[in-house]
């Protein structure tokens, strides 16, 4: 099993934000902390009673039991996002991970993510960080030029991050991934070249690359000015090209749609997800998965801080996972990593031959190219990566018209 815990605070929303987050106070985080202590020990007193589920809940965690200290479920990896977790005290930070040690079994090689905000970060903050077990961090770069953090908003110099890199390795994180992002407003193939040359400087063990997506309802999507700076479709493109051909000349392999990492250095948290491994969600609208039903607590600060711990099927959008929804689920999410989907471990799961279920679509995208079988694994090809969205659609079942 793996645990998510959600941090909405920051210290100002980023223009092209669109995640549930938002500056407060530092007397609304520590009610918030409180709150979510409470919720992470409601819940798991909840799991421990529901004697009738026990068979279905151990099947949902069968994939994460092993022999390891504590007293409640095992649990793989702990992943602190946000919002801007790293704006915690670090006092707050040890009184959660307290709990869930004292609720969970946490694994003795648990991976124990933070993300980071490099305008939120010192020293005091990095070695209470490793004290409490944290062993990855997830630092915010996002780019190397200061007048393009400046025009999304960041509250962080490129110095900012490059000194809190160092106190980080010198604080003794030895996994740290960097987050970057193409297409800005005013960025050119060059500027966004520069920022892969000078990361990958930086050896960090993991890049995460994603392109700038400009969501409804932001400040950003109603900034003219700004709007009419983004590159343009072809420079976009190149942008994702020189990704894949600086980061592969580097060492870091492509696992994922969006992610690459050196050797043994992928995210276990994030290959949790789209691998299907059940996962709890504690915080403001934090999803879970677990039990084989999907739910997420509301986004109303204030009632969370009222009421912080509600029984699983009470919560608004809970619903139980058909069949047909993870095998959905585990072929869509399985495609969004470069080793794709294995047919033997679909079949044992599901009792269904991979190809029997899907035999007109693989079929189809095999033709066109978009679609390989490598062994036992079906996975996108390159150009099936370009638009797998368009490839994703075609393996929703209802869409499709199949029923099983």
């Amino acid at each position: 099993m793996e645990i998510y815990i959600h941090i909405p605070f920051c210290v100002r929303k980023c223009g092209y934000c669109d995640f549930l987050s938002f500056p407060c106070g530092e007397e609304m985080r520590g009610r918030y902390c409180r709150s979510l202590i409470e919720e992470i020990k409601r819940t798991a007193e909840a799991i421990g009673s529901q004697t009738a589920d026990a068979k279905r809940t151990a099947e949902a965690l069968r994939k994460s039991e092993t022999n390891c200290p504590g007293t409640g479920q095992a649990v793989e990896t702990v992943f602190f996002g946000g919002g801007t977790p790293s704006l915690l005290a670090p006092d707050q930070i040890t009184a959660v991970m307290t709990c869930i040690r004292s609720e969970f079994s946490l694994n003795e090689d648990a991976e124990i993510s933070l993300e980071a905000n490099p305008g939120t970060m010192d020293e005091a903050r990095l070695y209470s960080w490793r004290e409490n077990g944290i062993n990855r961090l997830s630092i915010g770069l996002q780019s190397t030029r200061d007048d393009l953090l400046k025009t999304l908003g960041r509250i962080h110099s490129f110095q900012d991050f490059s000194r809190n890199y160092q106190l980080a390795r010198r604080a003794g994180f030895d996994n740290i991934n960097i987050d970057i992002m193409s297409a800005l407003p005013g960025q050119t193939l060059s500027d966004y070249c520069d920022t892969l040359k000078v990361v990958t400087d930086f050896c960090p063990e993991h890049i995460s690359s994603y392109s700038l997506i400009i969501e409804e309802g932001t400040p950003l999507s109603r900034d003219k000015r700004l709007l009419d700076l983004l590159p343009d479709e072809e420079t976009d493109r190149k942008m994702y090209e020189k990704t894949k051909e600086v980061l592969g000349k580097k060492g870091y392999g492509r696992y994922e749609i969006s992610n690459y990492a050196l050797a043994g250095k992928e995210c276990r948290h994030n290959r949790g997800y789209w691998e299907g491994v059940p996962y709890l969600g504690f915080g403001l609208g934090a999803f879970s998965y677990f039990g084989h039903a999907r739910f997420s607590n509301g986004t109303d600060i204030h009632r969370y801080l009222e009421r912080p711990y509600l029984p699983f099927r009470e919560r608004a959008d809970y619903e139980e996972q058909t069949r047909e929804q993870e095998m959905e689920d585990r072929m869509i999410f399985g495609l969004r990593m470069m080793k794709g989907v294995s047919r033997t471990k679909f079949a044992e799961e599901f009792g269904l031959d991979l190809e029997t279920l899907y035999g007109r679509q693989i079929r189809k995208f095999q033709e066109m190219g978009l679609l390989e079988i490598s062994g036992d694994r079906i996975r996108l090809t390159d150009a099936g990566i370009d638009v797998s969205n368009r490839v994703f659609e075609e393996f929703l079942l209802e869409a499709s018209g199949q029923t099983w």
